[in-house]
């Protein structure tokens, strides 16, 4: 007998890591994906230097991504959603 996927609530998921390079930013979320997203729909981002960039924190919970310095914040929903 095949197994019912289990759906899984937005709630329940939280970024692990993220990396940024080649004009994407790819998150690692908590159910084994791996999904990039255009920089381009982030324009502050877009303008910060390579440095601001990789200035991020990752919030406690998973749920979002703010880079202080750029004053930028990216819900998991942005990969997800």
């Amino acid at each position: 007998m095949g197994q019912k996927a289990k759906h899984i609530h937005i709630e329940e998921l939280s970024i692990l890591n993220i990396s940024i390079a080649d004009d994407k930013i790819t998150a690692e979320i908590s159910d084994g994906r791996v999904v990039s997203i255009p920089m381009a729909w982030f324009p502050r981002l877009v303008k910060a230097s390579q440095q601001q960039q990789q200035k991020f924190e990752i919030s406690p919970s998973g749920y979002g991504i703010h880079w202080p310095e750029v004053d930028e914040d990216i819900s998991i929903k942005s990969f997800v959603a």
